[in-house]
């Protein structure tokens, strides 16, 4: 005997796109028609949110965030609920309760908050708790646990993840009301899905750190409305996530006495110059093959840079262990931190200290050649508003730069002329 399977009640639930389909039709137009506007954009109270985004959250613009677990994405995107002055804001949770919320929430700390909590999977309840409140942000956490009736398949599949999100989208750009995902991310570091979610946001910002350190990273992969080039910097703490305007104080150590093997290197992350602290470590190899190890710096340049040193400069790399460390846990990867790793594996190698009041810009080439950075100014600029005395930079890069203030820029053109007046 046949039975008849009828699908659940919330399968006859209309999403957004069902009850809410345009009336008016696109009809194409000339582009002398289309009335240029600009972006209206919500400010927040983060302003490493803000500069992120290009200058506040664009209305209608769907953002999605990504990060490993605990990095700290839910506290960032609560941070923001929290903070949003007369602005009513909707929290979406599909991994927890509202009272884990609420313990979270007073931890950090709110006054008077206009957010709402809602604990919540199911795409279609969440829609129409939405036109009951008809919130102004709307925040899910995340879109790996969405559920819509129309799609057959469990939470996270490809299907789910993409009817979920195109659901979003259309909810966002029809009401003009941002909406933020934070998403889940692969042991590769990509963000798990299909790969079409990142191509359907406007915005995809990735949170990085090491969990282990206090210090995380917002940077911009994909953005619609501003620069990629930006990115924000946060500490974490108790209380929560914390903005650090000045990055560079904290990454540079208020050492008491002189340590050798310490450089102070000038580099851009984003639009933004920072002066970090490079640390290293030259003691003779215990074991018969000489150990290599970095922190936060790519180990295959690292390499390259004492094979320079070595045929270069004259020093005995081959029979030493080194390390090397980027201090406050951030990853660099650029060539224009090269000048004082090598100054910093000079002065282990010797055990001499370098001066505090020294810092370094600039790219070194096989030949053992320094070679010109780009945004040269900026770097100069950041390293005097710091205090420092003195910076060494390519001999190339300091044609037509005007003399700046307090500070000495020193040009050289081969590694041994810049050790040679800096260490004697």
């Amino acid at each position: 005997m046949e039975e008849k399977i009828s699908k659940s009640s919330a399968a006859k639930e209309k999403a957004w796109s069902d009850s809410n389909a345009l009336t008016n039709v696109n009809r194409p137009l000339k582009l002398d028609e289309i009335e240029a506007s600009a972006q209206k954009r919500i400010k927040t109270g983060d302003q490493e949110l803000n500069r992120v985004l290009g200058g506040g959250i664009v209305m209608g613009s769907l953002v999605l965030i990504g990060g490993e677990p605990g990095i700290g994405k839910s506290t960032l995107m609560l941070q923001l609920a929290l903070s949003a002055k007369n602005t009513n804001v909707l929290y979406v949770s599909g991994e927890e309760s509202q009272q884990q919320i609420k313990m979270r929430a007073d931890r950090i700390g709110h006054e008077d908050s206009s957010c709402v909590i809602l604990a919540e999977t199911s795409l279609n309840q969440i829609f129409v708790q939405i036109k009951e409140l008809s919130p102004k942000i709307v925040i899910i956490d995340s879109i790996q646990t969405l559920q819509s009736a129309k799609i057959e398949s469990a939470p996270g599949s490809v299907s789910q993840v993409r009817e979920s999100t195109g659901e979003l989208m259309r909810f966002a750009k029809e009401t003009q009301t941002p909406v933020f995902l934070i998403g889940h991310i692969t042991k590769e570091g990509s963000i798990a899905g299909p790969k079409v979610l990142e191509h359907m946001v406007d915005t995809v910002l990735q949170f990085e750190g090491d969990r282990h350190m206090s210090y995380r990273i917002l940077r911009t992969i994909k953005n619609r409305f501003g620069s990629t080039s930006e990115l924000g910097i946060y500490e974490m703490l108790g209380t929560g996530l914390r903005q650090v305007s000045n990055p560079s104080e904290i990454l540079i150590s208020q050492k008491a006495d002189d340590l050798s093997g310490v450089a102070i290197g000038a580099t851009i992350e984003g639009n933004r110059p920072l002066l970090i602290e490079l640390q290293s470590l030259v003691s003779s190899a215990t074991y018969g093959t000489p150990q290599r190890s970095t922190t936060g710096f790519d180990l295959k340049r690292l390499n390259m840079l004492l094979a320079v040193l070595e045929k270069r400069g004259g020093l005995r790399f081959g029979s030493q262990d080194v390390f090397l460390n980027v201090a406050g846990g951030l990853r660099i990867d650029e060539p224009a931190l090269d000048l004082a790793v090598c100054a910093a594996l000079v002065s282990a190698y010797h055990d001499i200290p370098i001066k505090d009041d020294v810092a370094f810009a600039g790219e070194v080439g096989l030949g053992g050649e320094i070679r010109a950075v780009n945004r040269i100014e900026s770097r100069i600029a950041e390293a005097e508003k710091l205090g420092f005395k003195e910076i060494y930079v390519s001999k190339h890069a300091i044609k037509g730069l005007s003399s700046s203030g307090d500070i000495r820029i020193k040009g050289f053109s081969k590694l041994k002329e810049a050790f040679e007046e800096l260490f004697g």
